[in-house]
This record gives structure tokens, sequence and C-alpha cells, in this order.
């Protein structure tokens, strides 16, 4: 079964995204090898995330780097939503609860895993025990402001332990 992976870049003060959604200040810490994103996106069969990040700013937006892996992914996206479009663009489809979303986003996956984008439904996965490995990359900035890492007010503590040969801060979530 594929698993599901929390992936984002986050500043050292543990915002994945400025105030207002604002992703503009990750631009200049994108770009030059990544070994661990290269893995990440090889192993990526399916991506689901939640509306806000579906149609948020885009640190690469109207360039040839726009999108998820700075445009190198090319697969099925599921977004969840409570309010889904009428028409869904080619290769995107909408759930409107969390068992749907990732049942299908697992499904699209097939033999690989599903990354997992979004401090929201990142938490609602790891609140219904179904996120698997979180991984983190910082970047050299502190924001201040804007959305945390994780949301999940009253949320309890979750063990996670290194996966051996790689990054610290690629971990498995201790169920």
């Amino acid at each position: 079964m594929a698993k599901l992976i929390y992936a984002a870049t986050a500043s050292l003060d543990g915002f994945i995204a400025g105030p207002g959604g604002d992703m503009s200040w990750l631009t200049e810490h994108l770009g030059g090898a990544n070994p661990t994103a290269d893995r990440l996106l090889a192993r990526t069969g399916a991506i689901l995330a939640g509306n806000v990040t579906y149609g948020g700013d885009d640190p690469n937006r109207g360039t040839d780097s726009e999108g998820a892996f700075g445009g190198e992914y090319d697969g099925p996206v599921v977004v969840l939503t409570h309010r889904p479009p009428d028409d869904a663009p080619a290769g995107v489809e909408f759930a409107t609860d969390l068992a749907t979303a990732v049942d299908r986003a697992r499904t699209l996956a097939g033999d690989h895993d599903v990354n997992v984008l979004g401090a929201d439904v990142a938490g609602q996965c790891l609140d219904a025990g179904l996120l698997d490995e979180v991984l983190m990359f910082f970047a050299p900035v502190l924001l201040g402001a804007g959305t945390p890492i994780f949301r999940r007010p009253g949320g309890q503590q979750v063990r996670l332990e290194r996966l051996p040969g790689e990054t610290e801060h690629w971990c498995r979530v201790v169920r």
C-alpha cells in the first residue's frame, strides 16, 4: 500500500508559508541539486493536497518551474475540499472527505507513494493515523508568522524516528 509522506520546506522558525499564504520567500531558496528531493519525487505516484495549498501561491508562478517539485512532477493530484468545482482540470480529482481522498490518492499512486501537501491535510492525516512519514526541508530564513508546519490545535505529541540512511529530517511516524 502507498505510504503517505508529508513533505514541505519550512523557515527555521517553523512556517511553511508566510502571512496570507505568501510563498515568495521561498523563491531564493529553490534550485540547485537536492538528492533528497529527487528521491522523494521518484517515490511519488500521486499528490494529496488541501484546497488552500492547491489554489495557493506558487513561488515559481509564471516560470518553467511552476508546480510541484519545481515543475518536475507530472502525475495525478487529489484535492481535499468541501467545495469541489463543477469541472476538474485534467489529472486533478476532488474529494470532500479525508478517507475518500486518501483512498483515491493511494489507488492513483499505484506502486509509489502519496506526497501530502498542506499543513491542514497533513494534520488531518496524522490525527486519523494515516500519515506514515514526514520529510522537512529548512530554508535559512525567519518568517515570524504564517502557516505553521502542522496545524493541530490541541494535538497530542507524536513520536517520530529517523529513517535509516536518510537525512535527519526524514522520519517515520511511530504508531
